[in-house]
């Protein structure tokens, strides 16, 4: 805990409620956001708030947020995507990566210039 408690507040947000752990809905969710985001259920994303500062509390609330893929998963449940544009979305996703996948062992390789350099 902090030392001065009075003056420190948290800011929780709950993630949307996740799908159940049995047939082919995990399975697309697992592949999509992988294994470790259904353990992590319904579980708070907190930020404390130092000093009053809520604009800071709230950056660092959205970076986490980003990260944990909420945005995307509400995007995803905001409307229905018809199976069709589900499998070509999919598809191009694994297109995406692939090609991401392909253009870093090509820099590690030397055969093509960008990547770190140490």
């Amino acid at each position: 805990m902090w030392p001065n408690d009075l003056d420190k507040r948290t800011i929780f947000c709950y993630r949307p409620a996740r799908f159940e752990a049995t047939g082919s809905a995990a399975q697309l969710f697992s592949s999509l956001y992988g294994p470790s985001t259904l353990q992590k259920r319904n579980t708070p994303v907190q930020v404390v708030v130092r000093d009053n500062n809520v604009d800071q509390a709230l950056r660092a609330l959205k970076k986490k947020m980003q990260r944990e893929g909420i945005f995307r998963e509400m995007k995803m449940r905001g409307a229905f995507e018809k199976p069709s544009e589900r499998r070509a979305r999919e598809k191009a996703e694994a297109v995406r990566r692939g090609r991401k996948l392909a253009r870093k062992q090509a820099q590690r390789e030397g055969l093509l210039a960008g990547g770190r350099v140490h």
